[in-house]
């Protein structure tokens, strides 16, 4: 046990310096587009995406995600916020166009080749797809969930950090078509609502088992939760709720923005505008068609 509080503390400060630089090298682009009035980020989208990344530093980095081992209600806090809150906040931040002017030229140009190539063009357009997307996260929520799995989550430090990798991976790849961030096309989609409501489907019947189980799912936390003033089960009562409130309330949120922004009339874009929109956006045409495809 000591020898995974170890690993765990070294992964914790690993992934602190990675999210200091990522946020550093947003904060660089962030400042290099504010030259610019027609392709800046405005700063609510930069407090947006700070905050999403503060957010995945509390799940797996602080001091609160070390009582994922003692607490189901804790696991599931860190579950939420690194598939549910986080990655749209962090989308909404416009990351891909602050971090492309943030890097180097050199790294700049070597990018905008790479993306043009095919190998990595078709599985790109592949993975972003809504129902790849939404399969990923099902398959992350109901797969590490799974008592044999859970167990093993929680007695490896490596396979901790593989469960929380793949929550914070496919939140991002399910919250994708949903916020459509740059350089995707932005395009009100009503269906995005019927992708939601069926996202609630395997939490609700997840958090439903765990509610309405008179049994503890997960032994691991027999020995400990208790040192809190829970029970097991009222622990694991507790999570399944925090699960089921929160990722309803969210999605809720989410649909009906969604609704508004789909139903609300378009204004059209000032055409002495367009050229100077169109320069600042400027990507190469092949990767502009396979973006728009979806």
């Amino acid at each position: 046990m000591l020898h995974l509080h170890h690993g765990a503390a070294g992964g914790s400060v690993l992934i602190g310096v990675m999210l200091v630089f990522a946020a550093l090298l947003y904060l660089r682009g962030w400042v290099s587009l504010r030259s610019n009035s027609l392709g800046r980020v405005p700063a609510w989208r930069a407090c947006s995406f700070l905050l999403g990344l503060f957010l995945v530093w509390v799940a797996v980095a602080s001091s609160l995600s070390a009582l994922d081992h003692e607490l189901l209600t804790v696991h599931m806090l860190k579950h939420l916020l690194l598939m549910t809150i986080a990655p749209p906040l962090i989308w909404l931040g416009e990351p891909v166009r602050a971090w492309s002017q943030g890097l180097p030229q050199f790294l700049r140009r070597a990018l905008r080749v790479a993306f043009c190539w095919p190998v990595i063009m078709s599985p790109g357009k592949a993975l972003v797809r809504p129902e790849v997307c939404w399969l990923a996260a099902a398959a992350a929520l109901v797969g590490w969930h799974i008592p044999a799995v859970f167990t093993l989550a929680m007695r490896s430090t490596v396979w901790h950090f593989v469960e929380q990798s793949s929550f914070l991976v496919t939140g991002l790849l399910f919250w994708w078509p949903v916020v459509q961030p740059w350089p995707s096309v932005l395009r009100p989609n009503l269906s995005m609502i019927l992708y939601l409501f069926f996202a609630t489907l395997p939490c609700d019947i997840l958090s439903g088992f765990l509610v309405f189980c008179d049994r503890v799912v997960y032994p691991v936390y027999l020995s400990s939760s208790h040192v809190f003033g829970f029970s097991a089960l009222g622990d694991q009562q507790c999570a399944a709720a925090l699960m089921w409130t929160c990722v309803t309330l969210v999605y809720l949120v989410a649909g009906a923005i969604l609704a508004t922004r789909a139903l609300s009339p378009e204004k059209p874009l000032d055409p002495k505008l367009v050229p100077a929109v169109l320069h600042v956006n400027a990507v190469p045409a092949n990767v502009q068609q396979s973006l728009e495809a979806f």
